[in-house]
């Protein structure tokens, strides 16, 4: 069997088993390799991270470098890796079907497509048209013969659009149109939570690191959550502390943030 098959089926059963599951998103070889090392079965990409670590921002990077990103790390670590393939780099539906079978060679085992346009004016795609790039996704993928996991993203919370009516009725559609997995990222209220996932009959996953929400995997089990992603919380975590002692060194002039740092053996260790 195919290494991208084995780890996109993988993959696929830990969305089919019972029970929940939480997928962090390393930035680089390094933390993916620590975050393998730690116990996690899975793995995904954060856009955020990515750019941060190139100088840039957000959605700044462009489809050839994030595949090539994603490359990187399904050859970095063992474990199935889902991608942030942001909207699929292009509005119209062969792009995002496109996306899809590129990111089927690289290896990776998922990856999601979002109905974001990425422009201020317009920031969601009109439902029909991103049923279309859902359902253009959602063919490639099975196309390619992998058992890849496909998930379709409703960002109406991450753009000022709190419309719960409107994200479950995009929900539904997406999964009528061939989602594996359904995500709303940017949801905070447990209530709202619950009702998506009752509201589907896909695996739901829930965004955590974001402000404003503290839920357990004991509550969002509860909830009937199945996989739950950390986007850029961990990258923008370890740049809180580094901001903190740079800021301390430049300010201060003084040193006291290395009595928090991690001590070598340790991060030594987790790299071997």
């Amino acid at each position: 069997m195919p290494k991208q098959t084995e780890r996109a089926e993988a993959f696929r059963q830990l969305h089919e088993r019972p029970g929940i599951f939480v997928m962090p998103n390393p930035w680089d070889v390094g933390t993916a390799r620590i975050l393998e090392r730690i116990g996690f079965e899975a793995l995904a990409t954060t856009s955020a991270g990515f750019a941060f670590s190139h100088g840039r921002r957000d959605y700044n990077m462009g489809r050839e470098a994030v595949l090539e990103h994603c490359r990187t790390l399904v050859v970095a670590t063992s474990l199935p890796l889902n991608a942030d393939l942001e909207n699929g780099f292009g509005d119209e539906p062969r792009a995002a079907a496109e996306t899809i079978r590129l990111a089927v060679e690289t290896g990776l085992a998922g990856g999601s497509i979002e109905d974001a346009t990425g422009r201020p004016e317009s920031p969601i795609y009109e439902i029909s048209h991103a049923v279309e790039r859902v359902r253009a996704a959602a063919e490639a993928a099975r196309q390619t013969g992998s058992p890849f996991v496909f998930t379709a993203r409703c960002e109406n919370y991450l753009y000022q659009r709190p419309d719960l009516a409107d994200t479950i009725g995009r929900l539904q559609a997406y999964q009528d149109a061939g989602a594996d997995v359904l995500y709303a990222p940017g949801l905070k209220s447990p209530e709202d939570i619950a009702t998506v996932v009752r509201s589907v009959d896909r695996p739901v996953n829930v965004l955590m690191g974001l402000s404003g929400i503290n839920l357990s995997m004991a509550q969002l089990s509860t909830m009937g959550v199945k996989r739950v992603s950390t986007g850029g919380a961990l990258a923008r975590a370890a740049l809180g502390a580094f901001l903190q002692a740079a800021r301390e060194m430049h300010d201060s002039g003084t040193f006291r943030f290395n009595d928090d740092a991690v001590p070598m053996r340790e991060i030594n260790s987790l790299l071997e």
